[in-house]
C-alpha cells in the first residue's frame, strides 16, 4: 500500500523527503519501518538521511539515481509551484559564462534559510545556504539574483571590460531584465553594488523599462 502511494503521488526518480510524509492511520515508526523493507527489497532507494526515491529502471547494474540538483531544487530552490529560492555565487558566474572556475560547492539563497550563512552536507556534496535580503518570489528572482552577483563580480569574473558588459547585457536581454526590476532592491546592497555597475557599463546599457504597447 505504501509503495503505491509513493509510486502515485511521487513517481520515479523524485525525491521522497520522510519528515514530509504523513500518511492517514501509519504511525511515524511503522512508517519507517516500511521504508527501510522497500529499501532492502529494491523498491526504493536511500540518496541521504532522510531522502528516497523510487529508481527508475535502468541498463546499469546500479540503477538511476538522483541529482543534487534535483534536490536542491526540490528542497530549497521551490516549495510546491512556487518559486523560494536561487543559486547563486560562482556556480551562476559559471553558468552566465563569466568564469572557468567549477566550484566544489553549491551556493543557494532561499526563504528557508533561518541564518545569514549556513553549510551543509548533501550526499558528500557541500551546500551554503545563504538567507535573502528580502522575500523571494517568482517575480523577483532573477533581479536578486543577478544583483548578487553583481555586487562580487569584480572577484569572480574572468572577463574585464567590454566583454564582460556584452555577457551581462545580453543575459540581461535574454530574461529579460530591465532597470524598473534592479530599482526596487538597490537599497538593500552596499554601496560597492553601484560601483560594480558602473564599471561594468551597464548604468548607461540597462534598458529603463519595458517598452510598453497602447
Amino acid at each position: 500500500m505504501l509503495y503505491e502511494y509513493l509510486k502515485e503521488n511521487y513517481g520515479e526518480n523524485t525525491p521522497i523527503y520522510i519528515a514530509r510524509l504523513k500518511i492517514e492511520g501509519m504511525s511515524e515508526n511503522t512508517l519507517r519501518q516500511q521504508i527501510k523493507r522497500l529499501t532492502d527489497a529494491g523498491l526504493l532507494k536511500r540518496y541521504d538521511t532522510g531522502i528516497y526515491f523510487i529508481p527508475q529502471k535502468s541498463v546499469f547494474k546500479s540503477g538511476s539515481t538522483l541529482s543534487v540538483e534535483q534536490v536542491l531544487n526540490d528542497k530549497y530552490l521551490r516549495e510546491g509551484e512556487k518559486r523560494c529560492g536561487y543559486q547563486s555565487g560562482i556556480l551562476f558566474a559559471n553558468q552566465l559564462g563569466l568564469t572557468t572556475q567549477i566550484p566544489m560547492l553549491y551556493e543557494i539563497v532561499t526563504n528557508k534559510a533561518s541564518r545569514e550563512y549556513r553549510e551543509i552536507t548533501i550526499a558528500k556534496t557541500r551546500v551554503i545556504l545563504r538567507r535573502p535580503r528580502t522575500e523571494i518570489n517568482e517575480d523577483n528572482f532573477r533581479a536578486l539574483q543577478f544583483l548578487d552577483l553583481i555586487k562580487d563580480v569584480d572577484q569572480i569574473s574572468e572577463l574585464e571590460g567590454k566583454r564582460l558588459t556584452e555577457r551581462l547585457l545580453a543575459y540581461m536581454r535574454a530574461c529579460p531584465l530591465y532597470f524598473d526590476d534592479l530599482e526596487p532592491f538597490l537599497s538593500l546592497y552596499p554601496d560597492k553594488l553601484f560601483r560594480n555597475l558602473y564599471e561594468g557599463g551597464l548604468m548607461d546599457g540597462i534598458p529603463a523599462q519595458k517598452q510598453r504597447t497602447v
